[in-house]
């Protein structure tokens, strides 16, 4: 999980105005820095089957949210798919 202040930057960056917290941008924003920290984690804790199956749910939620995006603004979907590292 992403603490606080940390999630709040992530927001902030890929906000599309300045209410902006629950946009598919910002949902896909957020789920990436989740993922990033869990694999970070299961690198070194191999044997945790239990946060790779939460990995693995993320990882699908945040596909869904991507085809959700790409049937409406290819710009930003590209943007994110740049600036995460995610591969399509």
């Amino acid at each position: 999980m992403l603490k606080t202040a940390s999630k709040k930057k992530v927001i902030e960056k890929n906000q599309i105005h300045d209410t902006d917290t629950g946009s598919s941008a910002v949902q896909i924003a957020i789920i990436s820095k989740q993922i990033e920290q869990l694999a970070a984690h299961l690198k070194k804790y191999r044997k945790d089957n239990h946060s790779r199956r939460g990995l693995l749910k993320m990882v699908a939620k945040r596909k869904s949210l991507l085809e959700y995006l790409s049937k409406g603004d290819t710009k930003q979907l590209s943007t994110l798919q740049k600036k995460f590292g995610i591969k399509k």
